[in-house]
């Protein structure tokens, strides 16, 4: 029980640890790995898909190494940020820029809050001046938004 904590206490921290990570260092020093992504440009990967390595590097070397001396805390931890990149990679290629087409239509007001939020964020194409480095969490002014906008629709029909 407790390493399923450990797992889901890991995959909640890791939402700061991705915000922290985009603010500081892919809007920082490693912007160049980051610019493409904010730059439409040809081609299915961009450089940013580095960051993927990033993560799970950490997460592999954790379960491998962890499980190879039965630490089950160090393989409770690289599964808790392993479930985190599936949810980010699920959120924000799939959901979001729909790099492949699942889920293009949703009228579900968290997806809908989460595709405003980084469309808010992708308006900025330069690494200063940015909002909305998170990804789960979803500010409230995004929630603010699609509440209007529905009851704006709903006052239309």
């Amino acid at each position: 029980m407790i390493y399923i904590l450990i797992t889901l206490l890991v995959f909640c921290i890791m939402e700061g640890i991705t915000w922290l990570t985009h603010r500081y260092v892919m809007h920082g020093f490693l912007w160049y790995l980051h610019k493409d992504h904010h730059e439409k440009g040809e081609g299915f990967f961009e450089k940013n898909d580095a960051f993927f390595l990033i993560f799970a590097i950490p997460s592999w070397l954790c379960i491998m190494l962890g499980s190879m001396s039965q630490n089950y805390i160090s393989v409770s931890i690289g599964a808790g940020i392993a479930m985190y990149g599936f949810a980010y990679f699920l959120v924000h290629e799939i959901i979001i820029h729909q790099r492949f087409k699942l889920f293009s239509k949703s009228n579900n007001r968290y997806i809908k809050a989460i595709r405003w939020a980084h469309k808010m964020h992708h308006k900025h194409i330069g690494k200063e001046e940015g909002e909305s480095f998170g990804l789960l969490i979803v500010a409230q002014k995004y929630w603010n938004k699609i509440k209007k906008d529905e009851a704006l629709q709903n006052n239309q029909v």
